[in-house]
């Protein structure tokens, strides 16, 4: 990644070049003064890579992975096989004998050595020819020279031979590459997400009158549109004619259907749920609210993390220090013995004993084994990573709407005078799939009502259900339809709905959002440990402060757009606060991927998720206990890994240095680094149980 960016920040068009890793994408901000591009594939050919646009490796078969598993199948059969065969080496075997299995270990190795290494060897190859050294140089180098050496003792009839030494390597390292791999290919992008949702293309009317079908990027500004029942809306625009309800959950994350008709503004994403409209666009599809989403989503996601910044520094560091350490220990080995066999057995040992293993696994260890305690838990960990920036918030912010609370609408009371009103409410409501109507529809199936004979039922779009029953009209909708001037202000409120005959009001139902379980326990939990707790909502001040204060939050900001919170989130990273962000809509994507660290219900949408770094997947904010918790432990034990991994390294590579390891002490004491650091990640399992003991765990019975 270091080295692209350098390659193509030195070209003098270029302004700006990021690498992102997961994604397989770089992008380039450049400005040439005869406005056609340099060309980037052939300068990012010059580092060895190959270069295509984005459209022509997408939806391509990844066969690395089935690669990386064959090379790993055959290094761990024949490292295996070689280990015990080297039992009856060390255990004393007679010349004959160790002869033989010598041989028997060098053709089990060949394969190995071979087919498993040619990952590590083609990485190599490349990074030398173009004039750099990667990560992959010192693991050919140490493994092709052991092997080497150890065929020359076994034809020598030497004591000693070192197969097991490089087979091992191999092995150990393949793992930890297909784990790599696995993870990175499993991490989904919001931002191509997001752009998966929009419509590619709608259907435009004419001059002539005729409808056809256009690509998105035709739309241009006046162009008028005719969106369907069922439709995305392609670009911002004004209502035409037409009177519908728009689902706006996209942008806002609110599930409240909003009425629209002629002269009403609608923006990119809007979902079109009742009857068709002629929308005229006022700005082109790339000049959205979406588009602009999108961007700020791509922006984020190309960000670097103070821990991978140190990860490029360390990759830069390692093998140019560990390649000159391996000469010059030859250098001044053969310079006092003349002895070359000596010194290249040397060489090769402090070649292996530095391979950083243990360093390697020090955080990614501690990182799988509080994946899988959290995943007992219910609660998925998307990025590693992610735990040791869990374990240093001190600022949460919740979103409202599908976090705090549940998206659907709860009957909270109602207000009839008979059973007959309430039986026509409970009828009516069987005609809607509106979210209130089946609210009223659940509420009355725990009830004794009679199922009415209704005639003439009609739904008006964005006002609510008519009908008749003995020759009188009823209607069940917002009060400012249904009751016209009878409504007062309580039952003009958008979250109740009424019952009329002939404008007279008979019945009242007062619809609210269920609080999410364990959201007021989640609030009390950060508070009792000092953390900061905000809320963040799309919705209007006063549903956004009634949820406030039934949970224990006192910090409230209401009405704001996705770009109200990325910005929100980001003012608080910049006087120093490490922010938490707990939201499950399209419109927290942002804010989600600009927080230090970020959490998601499974219930949420799957830009929400796949922004996260963890998804609560029972679906309450009992998890979030759960997780900061785990994330604390995690931290302490991963500090005890790199102590134990730099104690490795000060002790072994001098011992290596003075000639007291072997090819196959060093592999031996390198695997026990590796050990010790796995056994200490597994504390984590069999340690003490944290505080969440009375949360509810997953039952995984019958899962194989």
């Amino acid at each position: 990644m270091a080295l692209l960016e350098s390659t193509l920040g030195k070209h003098p068009e270029v302004h700006m070049a990021r690498a992102n890793l997961t994604a397989k994408r770089v992008t380039i901000h450049w400005q040439a003064e005869n406005g056609s591009p340099p060309d980037f594939a052939a300068l990012i050919g010059t580092i060895g890579y190959t270069a295509v646009l984005p459209a022509e490796g997408r939806d391509q078969p990844d066969g690395e992975v089935s690669g990386l598993l064959r090379a790993l199948a055959v290094a761990g059969f024949c490292s295996m096989n070689i280990m015990v065969l080297s039992v009856s080496v060390w255990a004393g075997a007679d010349p004959a004998t160790r002869q033989t299995l010598h041989l028997m270990s060098a053709a089990l190795a060949l394969p190995a050595v071979i087919y498993s290494g040619a990952t590590f060897y083609r990485s190599a190859w490349r990074a030398l020819v173009h004039g750099r050294a990667n990560m992959d140089v010192p693991v050919s180098i140490g493994v092709l020279l052991s092997f080497g050496l150890s065929v020359y003792d076994t034809f020598a009839e030497g004591r000693q031979a070192y197969f097991e030494a490089s087979t091992s390597l191999l092995f150990v390292l393949l793992v930890g590459r297909t784990l790599d791999h696995l993870m990175r290919r499993k991490a989904h992008s919001a931002a191509t997400a997001l752009a998966e949702m929009m419509p590619k293309g709608s259907n435009v009317i004419r001059a002539d009158g005729r409808i056809e079908y256009v690509p998105l990027n035709e739309i241009a500004p006046g162009t008028r549109t005719l969106i369907a029942a069922g439709d995305r809306i392609p670009a911002d625009g004004t209502i035409l004619s037409g009177q519908s309800e728009l689902d706006r959950s996209l942008l806002t994350g609110e599930s409240r259907w909003e009425t629209v008709g002629p002269g009403g503004q609608v923006r990119a994403g809007d979902l079109n749920v009742g009857h068709p409209l002629t929308v005229e666009a006022t700005a082109a599809p790339g000049d959205s609210t979406v588009a602009e989403l999108h961007r700020m989503l791509e922006a984020v996601e190309d960000g670097r993390s103070e821990y991978r910044i140190l990860a490029d520094r360390a990759a830069r560091l390692y093998a140019p220090v560990i390649h000159g350490l391996s000469v010059l220990t030859f250098l001044s080995w053969f310079a006092v013995t003349q002895d070359i066999h000596l010194s290249l057995t040397i060489s090769i040992s402090v070649l292996i004993i530095a391979c950083p293993c243990a360093l390697g696994l020090a955080v990614p260890m501690v990182q799988v084994v509080a994946a899988r305690r959290l995943f007992i838990w219910g609660i998925v960990a998307r990025d590693g990573s992610a735990l040791e920036r869990l374990a240093e918030i001190d600022t949460v912010v919740f979103d409202k709407t599908g976090t705090l609370t549940q998206y659907e609408p709860t009957l909270l009371t109602g207000n009839w005078t008979g059973p007959l009103e309430f039986s026509l409410a409970a009828s009516l409501s069987r005609f809607s799939s509106h979210p209130m109507s089946r609210a009223i529809a659940n509420y009355a199936s725990r009830r004794e009502w009679e199922a009415l004979a209704l005639d003439d039922v009609r739904e008006i779009p964005g006002n609510g259900l008519e009908a008749s029953f003995r020759g009188e009209v009823y209607r069940l909708g917002r009060a400012a339809w249904a009751a016209s001037d009878n409504a007062d202000d309580l039952t003009a409120a958008a979250s109740t709905v009424v019952l009329t005959r002939q404008g007279e009001i008979l019945a009242s139902f007062v619809f609210g959002e269920k609080v999410r379980a364990g959201s007021a326990m989640a609030v009390q939990f950060l508070k009792s440990r000092g953390i900061a707790v905000e809320m963040l909502t799309g919705d209007v001040p006063e549903a956004a402060l009634a949820v406030a204060r039934e949970v224990g939050i006192d910090s409230v900001k209401a009405a704001v757009l996705p770009k109200d919170k990325a910005e929100a989130i980001e003012a608080l990273r910049s006087v120093g606060c490490k922010v938490m962000m707990i939201g499950d809509g399209i419109n927290d994507a942002v804010a989600l991927k600009t927080a230090h660290v970020s959490m998601a219900p499974a219930s949420g949408s799957d830009i929400g998720r796949s922004a996260a770094d963890f998804i609560l997947l029972n679906g309450d904010m009992d998890g979030i206990k759960v997780a900061l918790t785990t994330a604390g432990r995690a931290a302490v034990l991963i500090r005890q890994n790199f102590a134990l991994a730099i104690v490795y390294n000060a002790c072994s590579i001098p011992l290596a240095l003075l000639g007291y390891a072997s090819p196959l002490i060093a592999a031996i004491a390198m695997s026990t680094s590796s050990i010790l650091v796995v056994a200490n990640a597994m504390r984590l399992e069999i340690g003490g149980t944290p505080p969440e003991r009375e949360m509810r765990r997953i039952n995984w019975s019958g899962v194989g």
